[in-house]
């Protein structure tokens, strides 16, 4: 497919992160853009604010009358999880179109594009963020699909002028298979999406098969003790081709300097917090030095780098109480973001609000969220988060607190957090899950700053 011959596109499940990315990327290149989705929800609006039609009810009268031309200029996009029998889809097929997945389209995109691509079970969104962010602030520029919302550019695709993109790889589905990269990051390979890879083993082989799609000449950017070949391994405080060292806090700021084998960078500031979040900038700051980006560049732009949305985000911050929310939802993402709260804030009292998301992921590694979430002071356990699945018989969140080694501990509602924050006017807080825990954030948020 010839991306720049496509003049209007139709998604169906056009309401998801990565979905919409590209509904604002063609929209950008000037096409006709429309779709579909099951609810209206704030990022819908923002797109039907932007000017493209959403339906969303499955109504085949409701589709414009221009994606009746069948060809190469019409171009029909669909998630996997819109309903299988949906009128819209067969509408579509019966026409004549043929129908492609967000990552088959990212592969086009990728194969007419010089890519960086960032994969990894947990931190591609924030590092592929920070990546961009770097081309974008030093004048070097890039378009990029990302898996969140940046808090620097408020969007999750960003347009630029030259033929360069970065992408998140998601390793859902295999999805990242399609993509050709030129540059290829793996931050992290823990065992995840058991539901779909079966065994851990077979996420490994599917990772080493993304490496092995880097073009020729390519260069493959890998985190130090993960078992593929690379030309870059990197770390944070692991003398390898790329580290990081002397990393401190100052004034609740995150310090340090880059290491390699032909560039030493000296007191990095950056602007986002966690230990994790250095190791990605060092990943970044790689990069950044293969396409010979200046020192001075990078530092300032890791110093201006705000991260993502539900990606370490300071919600409410007073000499009283500080928020944080976060996206973690595997034990290793768990671990990764309470140590740094641990690093952060040493002498205040942690309250964890926490909801699995997945029955599989829970009943897969519940000894791994038993021990991370120890690592609270308080914890509120929310109910599992079931998304695409249905219960499993003996997985739930009673026998997940059941297994965490921790005094002060209780199973919650929703409602039920709003109380205790409001009566027991937590000094540091933090929500951290997948699914709709995010709905409390404005709420907490709204106690907190009328304490």
């Amino acid at each position: 497919m010839n991306i720049d011959k496509i003049k209007r596109v139709y998604l169906l499940g056009i309401g998801g992160i990565g979905m919409s990315g590209l509904a604002r990327y063609f929209s950008q290149l000037g096409c006709e853009v429309a779709g579909y989705d099951r609810t209206s929800t704030e990022l819908t609006r923002t797109l039907e604010a932007e000017g493209m039609p959403i339906v969303y009810s499955d109504d085949i009268t409701l589709i414009p009358s221009s994606f009746s031309q069948v060809g190469e200029e019409t171009l029909i996009i669909f998630t996997p999880a819109i309903p299988s029998d949906l009128s819209l889809k067969a509408f579509f097929i019966e026409a004549g179109h043929e129908l492609f997945k967000r990552s088959q389209v990212l592969g086009f995109i990728s194969a007419s594009r010089f890519t960086i691509a960032v994969a990894g079970t947990h931190g591609k969104t924030t590092t592929s963020t920070m990546v961009a962010h770097i081309l974008k602030d030093s004048g070097y520029d890039c378009s990029a699909f990302l898996g969140g919302i940046s808090t620097n550019y408020q969007n999750n695709v960003l347009f630029g002028d030259n033929n360069v993109v970065v992408v998140e790889a998601d390793e859902y589905d295999r999805s990242f298979l399609t993509l050709h990269p030129n540059i290829a990051i793996v931050t992290s390979a823990d065992a995840d999406h058991l539901d779909i890879y079966g065994e851990a083993s077979k996420l490994t082989e599917t990772f080493q098969l993304f490496l092995d799609r880097v073009v020729a000449d390519g260069q493959k950017i890998v985190k130090n003790g993960l078992p593929f070949a690379a030309d870059i391994n990197y770390a944070r405080e692991e003398h390898t081709d790329a580290y990081a060292e002397n990393v401190h806090v100052r004034d609740s700021e995150f310090y340090f300097d880059y290491h390699s084998e032909d560039l030493t960078i000296k007191d990095i500031h950056l602007g986002i917090p966690g230990l994790h979040n250095v190791e990605n900038a060092v990943a970044a700051i790689t990069v950044a030095k293969l396409l010979g980006i200046e020192a001075t560049k990078i530092v300032h732009a890791l110093s201006t780098f705000a991260g993502v949305k539900r990606r370490f985000e300071y919600i409410f911050k007073s000499p009283e109480h500080i928020y944080i929310d976060d996206y973690a939802h595997h034990p290793e993402e768990l671990r990764a973001f309470l140590t740094s709260m641990r690093k952060l804030y040493p002498n205040k009292k942690l309250t964890v609000v926490f909801q699995p998301h997945l029955f599989t992921r829970t009943r897969d590694f519940v000894d791994g969220f038993a021990e991370v979430l120890a690592f609270a002071d308080e914890l509120l356990l929310m109910e599992i988060y079931p998304a695409r699945e249905l219960p499993l018989p003996g997985v739930d969140s009673q026998w997940l607190l059941d297994k965490i080694r921790l005094e002060n501990k209780r199973l919650v509602s929703p409602e039920e957090v709003l109380a205790i924050v409001k009566t027991e006017q937590p000094e540091l807080i933090v929500t951290v899950g997948a699914g709709d825990i995010d709905k409390l954030v404005k709420p907490i948020k709204e106690v907190l700053t009328n304490a």
